[in-house]
């Protein structure tokens, strides 16, 4: 398979390799699909992923499934929906840092057998990209190559599902994803077929394909059932079967049909391998004379055997199956094969995607062939097949089981084919044609070329990311400014001034001029003059950019107790370091000419970068506070908190808060009364730790000559405390004043308290008898309320408030329960309020 022979195969490989459209490859059965993604996989210098939605498809794609990598939920994913199928449930495990830096720096996501891809899904990739890239491009700006076809296996929707999703979708299929509708990608059709050299089958496939089986075609198809074939010797025939349990009963009967022992063949799987995503029987049992099909490519130069070639087992010794087939010399002998399972990780020394192993499968590369589900034959060739195309229940089964075949020849139906078990899905079929009525081309690969490369220029040279991140973390500081560095808002300021003053405008100026010398036609020379103009941008912006942002950066130190601050200042300091790494990456890497690779390479290394600019973190910073008066008491005191800390096994801040020791530092108290007022020593910190921290700060101001206020007899004396304040009784305040003559309003006024809360008091001492109920309510409206409680039940004053209504008020009718109280001497309600 070459570009020469494959047209479409040159203008798929560039437009992933250089621009930024995403990319729908498709094609017929056998048309290089699947070459066409291992060839990527070795030789594209993007930094990519390949997922797959099932855990078969993604081993045999050499990568890993969609819901793993992306730890998405397999039900349906709303849109916008929040709760049960929102972000907590679409994200029940917490991702890890490695995971969340392959998300931040990918370039190409590559998805194979996207039929069977849910828009849902494709859609809930999209929500995990965007989160992790801080990005509001679709799928944060990240690449897509979707390959298959979807005149193949559509994906599985329950009914109960699609209730779900149709309010929100008008297809199933990965076309209806929001996300992809938001993006301009392109439709590449390969159109060489492999698989079939027979022109006559070929045309007869592509007819059932595009739903379009006239008569002529359907009598030359149901030639194929050949009843004298069934009735006679199967020998090398496989049987397509619509569902797992038909291949099963099939390959069972005819394994126990065969003469002697059964000899069983157990694998051995090493470290994480799901069984899922076992491409074989665990225990592999075979006889003699049993009829195999390899499940795997021959990795040996001999190249002996190909995933789906059907072979007989002639004999078996130590560790060797020997498989005969139909036009081979001799047989062949199968030694056991290993199967990865695998995770991607950031490669420590070159910070590039790689592949980890993370569990191996090690079994004979053979199955029982005598029959295989239509589902599983994806991708396989078969010189000859059995098939019940009648017994199709889905979209596009007819069509893969018999593109499985070489000819027709070798192609023999159960029965004669029913026009009926063709199904087309009309959303599909309009999809199909517009791919077909609007090919990509090399001038849409020359534009999208150069827009690429000028939207990664313009990216380089464009800070205003980085200008909003500086205003972000400015604010957070500014907001938090009691709890940090007393300078640090002011360094952050500078940095500010100097993007938004100097640097932005400069870079604005500076990717007009690009754009212009890019868009000069006629001139040879354009390339030379816009490298040369690139490589000196480059070298000044680095200059700047570690001058003004860089080694500030560096030197800033966050020191907070309090945990929510700092989760905040963390997150904003990452952000920011994120931010100028990446510009002083690209810079540096491009200071000697302009490339896609390199700039990508060396924005990948920007933002995996931990080493020139430290995360500020709280718990790891060392450094001591450059704004206080006195910063080596300050850093002794530090020191001792760390130390009690760690010895009483407690929280710093349970010691010594930060602002204490600021406090401390600040004004040097030289005494107990005189510590007492720092903030944060009570009567019970000064006990337990008053003696040792004015300890160090009158050794250091002995050891600086500083000399120390009043009276050094009363240094350790501990101030007596304050006497204490006799409790209020407000209830009896209240009553004081009703005794001398004052009214409910009066007291509401003087106390400044609501009328029903002095009215809450009144009824306290008329509960106590202290206060005659009828100073405040008429006796009918006492006797009515008594009389009702004497015929009925009431746990709750709500329920008498309901039965007399407006006639009572509350606070009337508080004062009334409290009176029957009073006469009765038990409480009327349980929950009396008084």
């Amino acid at each position: 398979m070459t570009f020469q022979t494959n047209p479409e195969l040159r203008l798929a490989r560039e437009f992933v390799e250089f621009t930024n459209r995403n990319v729908f490859l498709t094609g017929k059965a056998g048309t290089g699909k699947t070459t066409f993604l291992h060839n990527l996989q070795k030789e594209l210098p993007k930094r990519m992923v390949v997922v797959a939605p099932t855990g078969v498809a993604a081993i045999n794609a050499g990568g890993v499934t969609i819901h793993s990598f992306f730890q998405l939920p397999f039900g349906p994913i709303l849109p916008g929906s929040t709760g049960g199928s929102g972000q907590e449930a679409r994200h029940p495990h917490r991702y890890s840092r490695q995971k969340i830096d392959i998300l931040r720096t990918l370039d190409l996501l590559i998805i194979d057998e996207v039929s069977m891809v849910r828009a849902d899904l494709l859609d809930g990739i999209d929500e995990v990209l965007r989160r992790f890239r801080k990005s509001n491009k679709p799928f944060g700006g990240v690449q897509l190559l979707m390959i298959g076809d979807l005149q193949q296996l559509a994906p599985v929707v329950k009914e109960d599902e699609w209730q779900l999703l149709r309010p929100h979708y008008q297809s199933a299929f990965f076309f209806g994803s929001h996300a992809l509708q938001k993006t301009d990608y392109v439709s590449i059709e390969l159109k060489h077929i492999f698989r079939q050299q027979d022109e006559q089958f070929i045309e007869l496939l592509n007819k059932i394909r595009d739903n379009r089986l006239d008569t002529r075609g359907l009598n030359l198809l149901n030639k194929c059932h050949r009843p004298e074939v069934l009735k006679g010797n199967l020998e090398g025939y496989i049987t397509l079967t619509t569902h797992n349990y038909q291949s099963r009963r099939i390959n069972n009967a005819r394994l126990e049909a065969l003469a002697g022992n059964p000899r069983k063949f157990p694998a051995i799987v090493e470290g994480n391998f799901p069984e899922s995503n076992f491409p074989t029987d665990y225990e592999l049992v075979l006889k003699t004379g049993a009829q195999v099909m390899f499940v795997k490519n021959d990795s040996s130069p001999d190249k002996l055997y190909y995933n789906g070639k059907i072979g007989k087992v002639t004999g078996f010794s130590k560790e060797t199956i020997f498989v005969k087939c139909p036009d081979d010399p001799e047989a062949i002998a199968v030694k056991p094969d290993s199967w990865d399972n695998t995770k991607y990780k950031i490669d420590e020394e070159t910070r590039e995607i790689r592949e980890e192993v993370e569990g191996t499968f090690t079994q004979y590369p053979l199955k029982t062939a005598w029959a295989i589900t239509i589902h599983k034959s994806q991708g396989l060739t078969f010189e000859k097949a059995i098939i019940d195309a009648n017994a199709a229940f889905a979209h596009g089964q007819v069509y893969v089981a018999l593109s499985r075949c070489k000819t027709l020849e070798g192609l023999v139906l159960t029965n004669p084919l029913d026009v009926r078990a063709l199904k087309t899905d009309p959303e599909v079929k309009n999809f199909i044609r517009n791919v077909e009525e609007n090919p990509a081309d090399d001038d849409a690969l020359e534009q999208s070329k150069r827009n690429y490369r000028f939207s990664l220029l313009k990216e380089m040279f464009d800070f205003t990311s980085l200008e909003r991140q500086l205003s972000y973390t400015l604010r957070a500081v500014y907001e938090n400014k009691s709890s940090v560095e007393k300078e640090l808002h002011v360094e952050l300021g500078k940095m500010k001034t100097l993007v938004t003053s100097e640097l932005k405008p400069v870079a604005e100026k500076f990717i007009a001029q690009v754009e212009r010398i890019i868009n000069e036609k006629g001139n040879k020379g354009n390339e030379s003059l816009l490298q040369d103009r690139l490589k000196k941008a480059c070298a000044w912006f680095y200059q700047q950019t570690g001058k003004g942002l860089a080694n500030p950066f560096e030197k800033f130190t966050i020191e907070t107790d309090n945990k929510a601050v700092r989760k905040t200042l963390n997150q904003a300091f990452e952000r920011l370091r994120d931010e100028i790494m990446v510009r002083r990456y690209t810079f540096d890497g491009c200071r000697d000419g302009f490339a896609v690779k390199k700039y990508l390479e060396a924005k990948a290394k920007g933002l995996l970068e931990n080493g020139k600019i430290p995360k500020s973190s709280a718990a790891k910073q060392k450094s001591v506070s450059a704004s206080v008066a006195h910063p080596e008491l300050y850093a002794r005191l530090k020191s001792w908190r760390d130390e009690q800390a760690d010895e009483s096994n407690r929280p710093v801040y349970m010691i010594l808060q930060v602002k204490s020791m600021r406090h401390i530092a600040d004004t040097l108290p030289a005494s107990l009364k005189a510590l007492k007022k720092i903030h944060g020593f009570g009567k019970s910190k000064l006990e337990q730790y008053g003696r040792e921290v004015l300890d160090i700060v009158l050794d250091y101001c002995k050891e600086k000559n500083l000399a120390l206020p009043g009276d050094e007899k009363e240094i350790y004396e501990i101030p007596p405390p304050p006497p204490k304040k006799e409790k209020v009784d407000t209830k009896q305040v209240t009553f004081n004043l009703f005794k001398k003559g004052k009214n409910i309003d009066e007291i509401a006024k003087e106390r400044q308290l609501t009328r029903g809360t002095i009215y809450n008091h009144i009824s306290h001492f008329v509960r106590k008898g202290e206060v005659n109920v009828f100073q405040f309510v008429s006796s009918e409206k006492v006797k009515a309320v008594e009389a009702w409680l004497k015929e009925n039940h009431a746990d709750t004053l709500t329920r008498i408030k309901q039965h007399f209504g407006d006639e009572v008020s509350w606070d009337e009718l508080r004062l009334i329960i409290n009176h029957v109280a009073f006469t009765r001497n038990e409480d009327v309600l349980k929950p009396v309020n008084r």
